[in-house]
């Protein structure tokens, strides 16, 4: 009994500084929230501006670029979610079929490499690439044929961005999967095996059956933050391709509201953006307790 809460006590005592970064650093800074009911002067502090209401939402709503912004957004995430979701999953199987330990490590540390890239460095790689002057057009100039930018193509703008995300961050999102997949039996499959199944039935019948609830927590936490698609992402595009494409709720949060001193409008459309999150999530996390998994939280 002594032992164990002497390691109670060591674990709590390690949790502590994280808890203190986190009150810190999300906490704490909720308290920002009362900007968007304001007209927020940032010399006077939050205590001294005037109370502005529900004003701030109002003129968002009444704002054609918000719901642009928003339209963007729901349609940039939809993409995503399509097409970058599975490839974790499919990588995680493939990952885990491989029988050369040694092969496994290096695909792993190839594939997670991109994740501790900034997006400044996956846009340069790109542009290097797929942009006027890189190496897709010099190869078509070079065998007479029509160029093509990918990078200012406002129309495959949404894959452009996708697939971006798919090198950067695919490897990485394979971890939580790859856990789960070495927490199925062995003898699973062994018996199969005997049993005359083939490598289609494994993984159908035991393989996505043991990552089912890996994938529907994923899931939650990908609807969680559809409207997150990444600031610096399309901040940094945005140019090139216009704002009718690229303009996403936080780009329209920085640009409407940060860059013009207008912080309770950019606020307001974060607070919103929070709130249609939230929403989202319990949603996702209610339809998950439906169908009989844990989510976010057991039911």
């Amino acid at each position: 009994m002594r032992e164990k809460l002497r390691r109670d006590r060591t674990v709590l005592i390690m949790v502590i500084p994280a808890v203190v970064l986190l009150l810190i650093f999300n906490y704490v800074p909720m308290v920002g929230v009362v900007t968007a009911f304001q007209y927020y002067d940032p010399l006077i502090g939050i205590w001294s501006s005037d109370w502005a209401g529900f004003e701030q939402f109002r003129a968002i709503f009444a704002d054609p670029l918000f719901w642009g912004a928003l339209n963007n957004t729901l349609y940039l995430s939809f993409v995503s979610l399509v097409l970058f979701f599975p490839v974790p999953i499919v990588l995680a199987i493939l990952l885990n079929s491989v029988l050369s330990e040694r092969v496994r490590n290096f695909i792993q540390s190839v594939v997670y490499l991109p994740h501790f890239f900034s997006w400044v460095l996956v846009i340069t790689v790109f542009q290097q690439m797929l942009g006027g002057a890189g190496a897709l057009n010099q190869f078509l100039r070079s065998h007479d044929l029509q160029t093509w930018d990918v990078m200012t193509n406002a129309d495959t703008f949404a894959l452009l961005v996708t697939f971006q995300g798919v090198w950067k961050e695919a490897g990485w999102g394979i971890i939580v999967f790859l856990a789960a997949l070495a927490a199925i039996d062995p003898g699973l499959y062994e018996a199969s095996a005997v049993d005359g199944a083939g490598p289609f039935r494994r993984m159908w019948h035991i393989t996505l059956p043991g990552l089912r609830g890996g994938i529907v927590l994923m899931l939650v936490l990908r609807l969680g933050g559809a409207l997150s698609v990444g600031f610096e992402q399309f901040l940094i595009q945005r140019a090139a391709v216009g704002h009718e494409a690229a303009e996403v709720l936080d780009t329209y949060s920085f640009y409407y509201g940060i860059s013009t001193g207008n912080y309770s409008f950019g606020a307001a459309a974060g607070l919103f953006k929070s709130v249609i999150s939230l929403l989202l999530i319990w949603g996702a996390n209610k339809l998950a307790h439906f169908f009989g998994e844990d989510g976010l939280y057991r039911k």
